[in-house]
């Protein structure tokens, strides 16, 4: 006697079940581990972050500001705002520094750059299992793609324990997605069709087309750069 296995409508259609075949339900052949895994939900880990630099070269200048927030399924984990001590070998540029408002006496009395790594990683390690290839962050920022994550990326090199750890980029993959989200490429996907009527595409000028207040007074501090990207993220 033939053996048929079906399981609900997943079998193809023109299958034709003869005269005393068995139908067995296919759960049978199957562990409840195999469901549980095939349905289980994929969490979403977005890690939201800005920069503030000393210039805009990431293999010549450094970061003297990473702010933030960790965001597990639409909840916000924790916020981050660290002030760090540029690497000691980067060019500083006045410029730079005068557009975020801080000086280079300023510098000085920021955190250490490695306590500020060794800070972050043991963050992300809460989060995240770096030895679980399925298991990431996405990077999230506005124009980050361009800019913050070549930044980042070497940030985490700078602080590499040997050769090796800086040759596989202080182990960056194992924490993070490498497509990251881009909310400035976002918004003008959103706004391809009003893109005329937009004076420009900085981080500001977007918020407020989005209705969002800003205040510029605060500009160019990591953390509220970090709170008009969410704030557009939430009206795309």
């Amino acid at each position: 006697m033939d053996k048929l296995i079906i399981h609900d409508d997943t079998y193809p259609r023109d299958v034709k079940i003869g005269a005393g075949a068995i139908l067995e339900p296919i759960d049978m052949w199957f562990p409840d581990s195999y469901y549980k895994k095939s349905k289980k939900k994929m969490t979403e880990k977005l890690f939201l972050f800005d920069l503030e630099t000393t210039g805009v070269k990431y293999w010549r200048n450094g970061i003297h500001q990473i702010s933030g927030e960790i965001t597990i399924d639409g909840e916000t984990k924790e916020q981050f705002n660290f002030k760090v001590k540029p690497y000691h070998a980067c060019d500083i540029e006045d410029e730079a520094l005068k557009i975020a408002g801080v000086t280079r006496e300023d510098l000085l009395t920021y955190q250490d750059m490695k306590e500020v790594y060794q800070e972050i990683e043991k963050m992300l390690a809460k989060y995240v299992d770096k030895f679980n290839k399925t298991d990431k962050f996405h990077l999230v920022g506005y124009n980050n793609s361009a800019f913050d994550n070549a930044f980042f990326r070497a940030f985490f090199v700078q602080n590499a324990l040997d050769k090796k750890s800086a040759d596989y980029g202080n182990y960056f993959g194992s924490w993070f997605w490498s497509d990251s989200i881009d909310v400035m490429v976002l918004a003008s996907n959103a706004l391809r069709k009003e893109r005329d009527k937009i004076e420009n595409f900085k981080l500001s000028t977007v918020a407020r087309y989005f209705g969002i207040e800003v205040d510029d007074a605060k500009l160019h501090d990591a953390m509220y750069d970090i709170y008009l990207t969410k704030e557009i993220y939430k009206k795309i």
